[in-house]
């Protein structure tokens, strides 16, 4: 104990000397901005004391008490701007303690042992991370009603807000996967965090960075006049300046208060918390599978499924069974599962389900016709069929736009409606087509190059959707990937409003790009490029073809963008539905925060339609059903049973125009590509 007592009072004091450097450039640049008054104050007084007179003397006294004032006013400026900005807050669902109070005393026995002040509250977030975050700004409202250790204080709000402990904020997925000894265990230091954030110094340094910070943010908007733009930018530009001065001090106060708080947390569970943190690698990994491949499907399709960490929970099950990650896996879910300290952990899942689909998909906060839960055994039902059958709908409207005949002249009569074999007919290479060649980077090298108007990338093709007149060597040579040409490095692209739309049933399919920034047309010079690579080596009848479901689904994508642009967003703090106490402190103008998966290729969006006209064809003429599976999401079952050899026959089809390998595997499971399906 001796060693650990030691290691908390190093960390403890490292923290606090940077807190007191991030403290110490905080007042010297409040003497900066007080030295030009300083000066005027000497000046005056020698005036008055006829000990500066003359006519240099009078001049400097005014011209130096006109600075002064000026730098007063933008210090007072900057000073309003740091004190009244507002905090960014992480979105949470916060947890009453009367629908958790297990988890509430779980909390404070975990503080008491660890001689640390209790948060303050609990909240959680869709993600596998835990951590503190200090909500004590008055934007934030003032602190929970139940804090037990702040009731007794007699002073006002406004002292009970600077005084509470932080929010506790766990992840959901640890809930429902660990369990209680594990997550007692995980939480273990970051719950030791609440002592050093206790600190006087410590926490004034962390309030002065928020500040800054929260500054930064607030002048990076466009002001409405140039008065008010050049008064942002200096407010802005100062705040950066003391935000770069206290920069490496902040890191290393936050370095010294996680390695206080592992040292203290050291005599908690400390052998269990080596267990645990096996677990918390394993249920990251099964979150992010089960998003990408199971959530975002049913997102695009206007469902979000409403039991995310009941999913986790099965992901990571067939993860174990699978990959034999856990030995003992089945005596350890015969204990007591973290979820049941949770009084109704059935509208906690649903809440922090909801949350999930706002923050990586940009969903709305309540329900509605076009934006409807999803249970898991509704789901290959509700999204995985309907899903199939709008992309093969799509592919056979692009097909009807490149003016493919629905039907061979040798077919027989009624077999005109939309078929497998129609698709594959076209995607068939004769020996006199070759594949798309590559780009030349020596063209592309050339400045003074004059580029040839028919093969400049399609802008006309694009800027005049639906007239159905683009040929197929047009289309090959047209920009393929129109509707995903967004550069997904760009942070600007990949956290604004505009290019994420709030999906519909009927407009947005299952598999369309993550990131719907892919409606805007415009060459950034870089998409261009991108796309012609991605569809060099593929026939020219399926480099068109994907061109042609590229711009279809920038029109689809434009339509529900119009659409969304007619409804108001809900103002700041504005709540609905069951996650309405956690969404209160942020602002949701600016969904998604975070876009699951950037553009897809051209080349993916083909492979993605022809697969679902190759399961509608399986379903509708062979007896296959739709499946959900826990890892790879939408699965088509052939008598019980998984087929995962289906995407490696499309792949063959599209890059090499070969049809054979994917006729032998329709032929050998009884699928007929000459009879029509049923379309969405």
């Amino acid at each position: 104990m001796t060693g650990i007592g030691g290691g908390v009072e190093l960390g403890a004091q490292a923290a606090r000397s940077r807190a007191l450097a991030v403290l110490r450039v905080r007042s010297r640049a409040l003497a900066v901005a007080l030295l030009p008054a300083a000066v005027a104050v000497i000046l005056l007084a020698g005036g008055s004391t006829g000990h500066l007179v003359g006519g240099g003397w009078d001049a400097a006294r005014w011209a130096v008490s006109v600075l002064a004032l000026l730098v007063l006013a933008a210090t007072a400026a900057v000073a309003l701007v740091v004190a009244r900005a507002r905090p960014a807050v992480t979105p949470t669902v916060a947890v009453a303690e009367e629908s958790a109070p297990d988890l509430y005393r779980m909390v404070r026995d975990l503080a008491d042992r660890l001689d640390v002040p209790a948060p303050s509250a609990i909240a959680l977030t869709p993600d596998c991370d835990s951590w503190l975050e200090d909500r004590t700004h008055p934007a934030h409202g003032p602190p929970p009603a139940r804090d037990h250790d702040d009731l007794s204080d007699p002073v006002g709000p406004a002292r009970r807000r600077s005084a509470a402990a932080p929010v506790l904020v766990i992840g959901s997925p640890f809930l429902w996967w660990m369990r209680v000894g594990e997550l007692r265990a995980v939480l273990a230091p970051v719950v030791a965090g609440t002592g050093p954030a206790a600190h006087p110094d410590i926490a004034a340094a962390r309030r002065f960075i928020r500040g800054l910070d929260a500054a930064v943010a607030a002048t990076s908007t466009d002001g409405r006049g140039p008065l008010a733009r050049a008064a942002r930018g200096g407010i802005g530009g100062v705040s950066r300046l003391l935000l770069r001065g206290c920069r490496v001090h902040a890191a290393e106060m936050e370095r010294g208060v996680a390695a206080a708080a592992a040292e203290r947390a050291q005599a908690v569970d400390y052998g269990l918390r080596i267990v645990a943190q096996e677990q918390v690698g394993l249920a990251y990994a099964g979150w992010d599978r089960l998003l990408t491949r199971v959530a975002l499907p049913a997102w695009r399709m206007g469902r979000w499924p409403s039991r995310l960490d009941v999913g986790v929970v099965a992901a990571l099950t067939e993860l174990s069974r699978r990959d034999r990650l856990a030995e003992g896996f089945a005596s350890r879910l015969g204990e007591r599962p973290a979820c049941d300290l949770l009084e109704e952990p059935g509208l906690m899942d649903e809440a922090v389900s909801l949350l999930a689909a706002r923050l990586f998909h940009g969903g709305p906060a309540e329900t509605g016709p076009d934006w409807a839960p999803v249970g898991w055994e509704e789901y290959p039902e509700e999204v995985v069929d309907r899903a199939w059958r709008t992309d093969a709908a799509r592919l056979h409207r692009v097909l009807d736009t490149l003016g493919v005949r629905r039907a061979a002249e040798d077919a027989a009569p009624g077999a005109d409606g939309p078929t497998l074999s129609r698709v594959l007919d076209h995607l068939t290479t004769t020996p006199a087509e070759a594949p798309v060649p590559a780009r030349d980077p020596a063209a592309d090298a050339d400045p003074d190059a004059t580029p040839d108007p028919d093969a400049t990338p399609g802008t006309a093709h694009h800027a005049t959707p639906g007239t159905g007149t683009a040929t197929p060597d047009d289309q090959a040579t047209s920009d393929p990937q129109a509707a995903t040409a967004s550069d997904p490095s760009d942070p600007q692209a990949a956290t604004t409003p505009g290019p994420q739309p709030l999906t519909t049933p009927d407009d947005q399919p299952a598999d369309a790009p993550a990131a719907p920034g892919s409606a805007d047309h415009s060459d950034d010079g870089n998409g261009t490029e991108d796309d012609d690579d991605d569809l060099a080596g593929t026939t020219p009848r399926g480099a068109a073809l994907a061109a042609g479901l590229s711009a279809q689904l920038a029109r689809e994508e434009a339509r529900t963008q119009a659409l969304a642009s007619g409804t108001a967003p809900p103002p700041p703090g504005t709540t609905t539905g069951p996650a309405a106490t956690g969404t209160a402190l942020w602002d949701d103008r600016a969904l998604p925060l975070l876009p699951l998966q950037p553009p897809r290729t051209g080349r993916e969006i083909l492979t993605a339609h022809i697969t679902a006209m190759v399961c509608c064809a399986a379903m509708d003429t062979a007896g296959a059903t739709p499946g959900l599976d826990w890892l790879d999401g939408p699965t088509l079952l052939v008598d019980g049973a998984r087929r995962p050899d289906l995407a490696l026959h499309v792949r063959s089809l599209v890059e090499t125009g070969d049809p054979a390998p994917l006729r032998a595997w329709l032929s050998d499971l009884g699928v007929r590509p000459e009879k029509p399906v049923r379309l969405v």
